[in-house]
């Protein structure tokens, strides 16, 4: 589905400025949408909202359709009246520009569970008819997920695999006594995602209103401890006697990696799948559409062949190409849901097949400046070897060091290149210099990371592919997004038509 001639900022939610220690939903969200009305921006990319797990990863996520109660606004509860004026004094020093994941959620928990029993507590009729409706609407997952998560903590946080086996198994009787044992943690679940949903909702319809549309992220893959494995393991590569991948999805040996790299998720049996009319998929991206305009689906080139790594491997070196079913999947979320708003993230080894696939369902794909310098005119993310406009270009992705970053640790060959194609570095920086190419370019859409709006280095990259934990946490520092920015940004959309 080819988009309008148009721009946007990339932004995880967790980035904003928060006195929280964690970004949010409330005012600073609310004023960042204002901030890309007043340049004349059309959207919002996102990372995917779901909760994290292990190394706060939004790719790693215990639900592939729930949201991330750490995003929870709590003065927005305070306004609502589920929180108290004093719960919100005496705040700890949390640091300026990262999430420390650990003392934030220590810090909101406690006042989330507060929230909840006040709403229990004050509550209205049309609120608790509001929380009813929410709750038999998203019954698909929600139920699952709030049982999940409630047994998850009870069990100090083991995987799912290793509980019981009767319970690992979904035995009926056996998830029937625990929802007996644990009906306040499975109603505090189930508060938090009404909360969460209830917020976002509010803030998307903020952003429409003020002409910007979501892109949000669909990671083709789900977490193993997830309540989505738990819940449909028939539909998941398991090992059968223990629960843990049989098949790991990952990629192999690519520029991010000499050893490729081993996500550790389980792979899909696409076959068993294509029997269910793809019934989880559909859902999910139901899910999905009801609070984004647009999709990013993650690793799309998983939906024509997949990078099949099998148990016990310890890098994604030793696997091998399989073929999956997204052409099937893609006709049946289209006879479902209609002709979907999708981009396709086809980055790394692309096969004329994955050009196909993508190109069948005209969905954008996406350009990388970043990657562009250094190997001659025939660079596909050179801008002049753009030849399909149905395309988004980045100068980078949240995969990427910041530009500043990049181009300061490149090898010279690459430096020699880009300096070639650029010019001599402007007094207003490099990082200005490629968004400009970026959004003169003939890409019907340009995406770019906040941190390059800001001019930041190194120290801002929100992931590094491979490295185990201090990923995810990079935030922006209150007053970053000056008038000068706003207003650079500004007319360079107006000059380049978008």
């Amino acid at each position: 589905m080819p988009f309008p001639r148009s721009s946007g900022i990339l932004l995880h939610p967790t980035s904003f400025p928060s006195r929280f220690g964690i970004g949010d939903l409330g005012i600073e969200a609310r004023k960042f949408i204002d901030f890309l009305a007043e340049s004349r921006q059309k959207f919002w990319q996102i990372l995917p909202l779901g909760p994290t797990g292990y190394g706060n990863s939004p790719y790693m996520c215990y639900s592939a359709m729930a949201g991330n109660a750490m995003l929870i606004s709590l003065d927005r509860l305070l306004e609502d009246g589920l929180l108290a004026f004093e719960d919100l004094t005496d705040l700890p020093e949390f640091p300026a520009d990262r999430v420390d994941f650990e003392r934030a959620i220590a810090f909101k928990m406690p006042l989330l569970k507060k929230a909840c029993e006040n709403f229990k507590d004050k509550a209205t009729s049309k609120q608790q008819e509001a929380f009813q409706k929410f709750c038999y609407d998203k019954s698909y997952w929600l139920d699952d997920y709030a049982l999940f998560m409630a047994i998850k903590e009870t069990l100090n946080g083991a995987s799912w695999h290793t509980w019981e086996p009767d319970l690992a198994k979904r035995k009926p009787a056996v998830l029937e006594q625990w929802r007996r044992r644990l009906p306040g943690e499975i109603f505090f679940r189930k508060f938090l995602q009404f909360e969460f949903f209830r917020q976002w909702s509010e803030l998307k319809s903020y952003a429409n209103k003020r002409g910007i549309q979501i892109i949000g992220d669909i990671p083709i893959y789900v977490a193993h401890d997830s309540a989505d494995v738990w819940a449909h393991p028939e539909i998941f590569c398991l090992d059968m006697k223990t629960g843990e991948p049989a098949g790991m999805a990952g990629v192999p040996p690519d520029y991010f990696s000499p050893t490729g790299q081993l996500w550790g998720n389980p792979v899909y049996l696409w076959n068993r799948l294509e029997k269910t009319d793809f019934h989880w998929w559909v859902e999910r991206f139901r899910s999905m559409l009801a609070y984004v305009d647009v999709i990013r689906i993650d690793h799309f080139r998983g939906f024509e062949s997949f990078w099949n790594v099998r148990q016990g491997e310890t890098t994604a070196m030793n696997g091998k190409w399989i073929k999956a079913k997204g052409e099937q999947l893609l006709e049946v979320i289209k006879q479902k849901l209609g002709k979907l708003p999708i981009i396709a993230e086809d980055l790394g080894v692309i096969t004329p097949e994955v050009d196909a696939l993508r190109d069948k369902f005209e969905f954008p794909g996406m350009k990388i400046l970043h990657f562009a310098f250094g190997s001659g005119a025939g660079n596909p993310y050179l801008p002049f070897n753009f030849y399909n406009r149905n395309c988004v270009v980045y100068t980078g992705t949240h995969d990427n060091d910041t530009t500043v970053g990049w181009f300061n640790q490149m090898p010279e060959h690459e430096r020699l290149g880009a300096l070639a194609y650029l010019g001599p570095v402007r007094s207003w920086g490099i990082h200005w210099d490629l968004i400009q190419v970026a959004l003169s370019s003939v890409a019907n859409q340009a995406i770019i990371p906040v941190q390059d709006l800001l001019g930041l280095d190194t120290q801002a990259r929100m992931n590094v592919p491979s490295k185990p934990s201090g990923n995810w946490a990079w935030r922006y520092e209150f007053g970053a997004l000056t008038p000068e920015i706003r207003d650079r940004l500004k007319m360079m959309t107006e000059t380049f038509g978008r």
